[in-house]
């Protein structure tokens, strides 16, 4: 792991493979860390360089240091982190909050972006209440107090049956967050939508981006995004292909890695079907 300085706040970020290779940069969930591409990394390194990163307070990123994070400051640490891999386009994936990471790039920066993954996330995730709630509790109580709660959402129950100390990890994980950087995410999700920011014909005024390939996956039993809201997602985007992958929660990469990383290396070695324009 490595530290780069960002907007005057360090990020812990980690780029593996050779320069020769094209460079993928991977974003992870809220209340998570860059450790949920530990293992679909290995299958990636023989075609692709690999950037992860955690976000503010998460992992062993610096807190926040402002009032509020928008999905701009997060797309904009993406594309730092890039440039610093001398990397002038990109394919990119994200779960979740990396996901919004992911709109916000195809939304403003599309000519960086070579391919665009989207997993278990949505153009609106939730509603405002439910984040402002959150968020108000994580400042009262912690993340270590509300860990044993949000954990089981993230995934299926079959996941727990394998793996019994699974809930237990991220509990740990999870709990070792910066509680304000983690309320402010949250206050961005119920804040910051992309609701008729990503399709060509519903914002008339943009200048038509480059073509980016995207592609969604979902979990049949993520309770956090549903697969009504990667569908939703999908007619955002005018018809973007989504795949939903039976027994699986919010975090794929953790859940499924084998098949997750067979699944996004076919949609970085052909692209998806589908052009964002």
């Amino acid at each position: 792991m490595a530290f780069h300085t960002i907007n005057g706040r360090s990020v812990a970020y980690r780029l593996l493979g050779s320069d020769v290779n094209p460079l993928i940069v991977l974003a992870h969930p809220l209340g998570m860390s860059q450790a949920v591409w530990d293992d679909i990394i290995p299958a990636l390194l023989p075609r692709y360089r690999v950037l992860t990163w955690d976000l503010p307070g998460h992992g062993a990123s610096q807190a926040a240091s402002g009032a509020q994070i928008t999905p701009a400051d997060l797309a904009a640490e993406a594309l730092a982190l890039a440039e610093l891999a001398a990397a002038e386009r990109f394919h990119f994936a994200g779960t979740s909050i990396g996901g919004v990471v992911g709109q916000q790039l195809i939304a403003e920066h599309s000519d960086r972006l070579l391919s665009a993954t989207l997993t278990n996330t949505g153009a609106v995730i939730g509603n405002p209440d439910l984040w402002n709630t959150r968020a108000g509790r994580v400042r009262q109580e912690g993340l270590a107090a509300m860990s044993e709660e949000i954990v089981p959402r993230w995934f299926a129950p079959q996941a727990f049956e394998a793996s019994p100390a699974l809930k237990a990890g991220w509990c740990v994980q999870m709990s070792r967050g910066d509680d304000e950087s983690y309320a402010q995410l949250c206050e961005m999700l119920g804040r910051d939508t992309f609701t008729g920011k990503l399709s060509g014909k519903n914002a008339p005024h943009k200048v038509v981006p480059n073509k980016v390939k995207v592609q969604l996956f979902g979990g049949s039993e993520d309770m956090a995004t549903p697969p009504a809201t990667l569908e939703a997602l999908a007619a955002e985007l005018d018809g973007a292909p989504l795949e939903v992958f039976d027994g699986v929660g919010h975090v794929p990469s953790v859940e499924a890695p084998v098949l997750f990383a067979q699944k996004l290396i076919a949609v970085l070695s052909t692209g998806s079907n589908y052009d964002v324009a």
